[in-house]
């Protein structure tokens, strides 16, 4: 844990691990893949904001950011952790 993308995707990641487990007690509303794809996203770029910050490269960290950004809309759009009023 020494850079701000591995603070930050393990944040997403935990958010994610909290949430999987306040749905998995209620009834079944979600498939497991959108939370397989957004975990392996996160590993994906933590290594790619890394490798941007060992190589000081301006473009793999406009990827980086890019990523984390499309990782959180992509939780947002098929798994609602904020939910909706008829939820």
């Amino acid at each position: 844990m020494e850079t701000v993308y591995d603070w930050v995707t393990v944040a997403i990641f935990a958010g994610l691990i909290v949430l999987f487990l306040q749905r998995s007690v209620g009834p079944e509303r979600d498939q497991m893949w959108p939370y397989f794809a957004a975990s392996v996203a996160c590993a994906v770029i933590n290594q790619v904001g890394n490798k941007a910050i060992d190589d000081g490269s301006v473009v793999l960290h406009a990827v980086s950011v890019a990523g984390i950004v499309a990782i959180l809309a992509f939780v947002q759009y098929f798994l609602r952790p904020f939910g909706n009023k008829g939820d």
